[in-house]
């Protein structure tokens, strides 16, 4: 259920509602918008009786909300959702590209390609400390060691972090060191840890399933804002078909689809989503013109050499063109690529 208040209510009367919806039994989510404040109910098993609710001085109106998903649904918040990471918006007119290596490997190496990640104007440097691999013998991370060195990365290039926690062990310790914190494909089902990121402040990039359909998506988002964390990111970052030309297939048509059901901001990962570095900008592109809040893309300065995922990770002059192409192509579609 959602209530909406009147363009004239006060704080006062917000925090009344809310403490009414509590006696009920229930949970209030109050979300400020720019003409009015809505307040989500969450908690109820059953349809709500809403007359009680309804009579209280400042309410405009009661929304019954259809879908499963309450909270991320655009029933319940109608205006697009920007998430402020540390002056980065992320979601709005703003297209926001992220960027950096797959893992962070040493701090010459992460270094070095942060300076080609600020040379291109990306804002936000990627980098995976913790390091969840198909094969146990692959590269795991180097863990607190390189959250050390992406706290390095803010501090010399002035860049915004954004890393995977793994599990619910870590994932404070990771909220330290980050800007936004990750949860991966692997991850999006993981209730336990998504409960535990919707307890943190920090921004939360949740990636989409290798298998998960759209509703699952957003059901998996529901669970992290249910705990009071408003501040999400989605990610498009490819699902398993039986396409062998990629490595998996970046499902663009999820982009649309988020944008119609959620108030959440939508970024791709044509990285993951393709698996091969060619593809990359020609589905960059492709995204921005679906209506993608931005990217998450791999760069490397010596891919022949990455740990992992070098077959996927652009080239320092790659990223300097995928750049240059957001650039040209935002303005077509309303957006700005600073």
């Amino acid at each position: 259920m959602l209530v909406v208040m009147e363009h004239e209510a006060t704080p006062e009367l917000v925090a009344k509602v809310c403490e009414e919806i509590k006696k009920l039994g229930l949970t209030a989510h109050p979300m400020p918008g720019a003409q009015r404040t809505a307040i989500g109910v969450t908690g109820n098993k059953s349809r709500v009786d809403s007359d009680r609710i309804a009579t209280l001085t400042g309410v405009q109106e009661i929304i019954h909300v259809t879908r499963p998903y309450k909270l991320v649904s655009r029933e319940f918040y109608p205006e697009n959702t920007v998430v402020n990471v540390g002056g980065v918006l992320v979601g709005g007119n703003e297209f926001t590209v992220m960027a950096g290596p797959c893992s962070v490997e040493s701090e010459d190496q992460c270094f070095a390609i942060a300076e080609y990640v600020v040379k291109a104007g990306a804002k936000i440097f990627r980098g995976g400390a913790f390091k969840p691999r198909t094969s146990p013998y692959s590269f795991q991370g180097l863990g607190e060691k390189g959250l050390e060195i992406l706290a390095k990365v803010r501090d010399k290039f002035g860049l915004k972090i954004i890393t995977e926690a793994v599990d619910t062990e870590t994932i404070e310790i990771v909220a330290q060191y980050t800007d936004i914190v990750q949860i991966g494909a692997r991850n999006m089902q993981n209730f336990s840890l998504l409960r535990k990121a919707g307890r943190l402040k920090t921004p939360i990039m949740l990636k989409r399933g290798q298998a998960a359909t759209l509703d699952e998506f957003l059901m998996a988002a529901e669970y992290i804002m249910s705990e009071g964390n408003h501040n999400v990111i989605l990610c498009e970052r490819g699902v398993r078909t039986f396409a062998d030309h990629s490595r998996n297939t970046l499902d663009l048509s999820a982009v649309p689809f988020i944008k119609r059901n959620s108030h959440l901001p939508i970024i791709t990962d044509p990285s993951h989503g393709t698996g091969r570095r060619e593809i990359v900008i020609p589905m960059a592109r492709a995204s921005i013109a679906a209506g993608a809040d931005g990217l998450i893309v791999e760069v490397h300065h010596q891919p022949e050499k990455a740990l992992s995922d070098g077959a996927q990770s652009l080239t320092p002059i790659m990223l300097e063109q995928l750049m240059n192409e957001m650039r040209r192509l935002a303005p077509v579609v309303d957006r700005t690529c600073s």
